[in-house]
């Protein structure tokens, strides 16, 4: 077993399946983003603040519940401490404040990137910036290897997501979007490589309270800018709009950031970036199957090379993992 899934307590297996029902619930924030736009007119950064405080709310409840679990299940003698907060204050500080500031710079860059230059362009360039500089950061401060198999996947995802987005009609690209688009990988990036940095350092991070006080940090950086855009929507189906601002805030956020900050402190950062990738291509399957967008040759393409690209580094994390686990096991 890896040092940071010893730490963490996770298998690779279980982390990687985290990752891979995060990247799936991340997609469908998109389409429950379209029919609030639809039916309101709350703003992208208005909605992005929303979500950050309704999985606020929602982890802290998920918190309290955890707790008062733990304070029955425990003697009395024993006290009702969280037993589960065993990482040291200042890194859990460390661990709050990047991944907060991080996850702000990451939604407010790409929803602004997706107005300066389109959701195609804007997506293309957050997604496929977003590998490269996980695997140069990862190379840089970790000492982490592509390897050739590892190399071809991330190759084989950039060439899916060029296809998924470029297949398609009337995107333009204009240099400022781009801008936004690049700021919003590096925000991606970031979070990527602390969350591995820290799970490889050891330490047992508590997933759920690291990511309920990020999006804390979050919201508060979030705030000024959704404030000027008008936090409150205008509706005629306020319950409907009500109902999807609470799906955006459980399944795609409070569950979703919750399984990806712990699959990400054990698998390799690399992997985590491309798995995440399984976002594009679930949006994409509810837009043909739920939105009645049309099925293009491009977008069957783009999603096979995407799932051959996320089933070989998965595979290849898998042998790297039993590898390990041989190494330390004495013949």
């Amino acid at each position: 077993m890896s040092a940071s899934s010893a730490a963490t307590g996770l298998s690779v297996g279980r982390s990687l399946f985290y990752l891979v029902v995060a990247g799936v619930a991340w997609g469908t924030a998109g389409a429950a983003a379209s029919l609030v736009y639809r039916i309101s007119d709350i703003g992208p950064l208005s909605l992005s603040f929303w979500r950050c405080v309704g999985g606020l709310v929602l982890l802290l409840g998920a918190l309290a519940m955890r707790r008062r679990r733990v304070a029955t299940a425990l003697p009395p003698e024993t006290g009702t401490g969280d037993a589960t907060a065993t990482e040291p204050r200042r890194r859990r500080l460390i661990r709050i404040l990047g991944t907060g500031i991080g996850l702000a710079v990451f939604q407010s860059a790409y929803f602004a990137a997706v107005e300066e230059t389109g959701l195609a362009v804007g997506t293309v360039v957050t997604l496929g910036a977003g590998p490269v500089l996980i695997a140069l950061g990862a190379r840089l401060t970790m000492g982490e290897r592509l390897g050739g198999s590892g190399l071809l996947a991330v190759v084989g995802a950039l060439a899916g997501l060029a296809v998924l987005v470029l297949g398609g009609d009337g995107a333009t690209v204009r240099p400022v979007g781009i801008a936004y688009a690049l700021l919003a990988a590096a925000g991606y990036a970031a979070i990527t490589l602390l969350t591995r940095k820290l799970g490889r350092d050891g330490g047992k991070p508590d997933a759920l309270a690291t990511t309920a006080w990020a999006f804390a940090v979050a919201a508060l950086c979030v705030l000024p800018i959704a404030a000027g855009e008008g936090l409150l929507p205008h509706t005629s189906e306020p319950a409907q709009v009500l109902w999807l601002l609470l799906y955006v805030a459980a399944v795609p956020t409070a569950l979703a950031y919750a399984l990806y900050f712990a699959g990400a402190a054990v698998v390799r950062a690399a992997t985590v970036s491309v798995i995440m990738l399984l976002e594009p291509v679930s949006a994409a399957v509810i837009a043909v199957v739920l939105l009645d967008e049309q099925l293009t040759v491009a977008t069957v393409v783009g999603t096979l090379l995407l799932l051959a690209a996320v089933v070989g580094l998965a595979a290849a994390e898998a042998r790297l993992a039993s590898d390990r686990r041989k190494a330390v096991v004495p013949a």
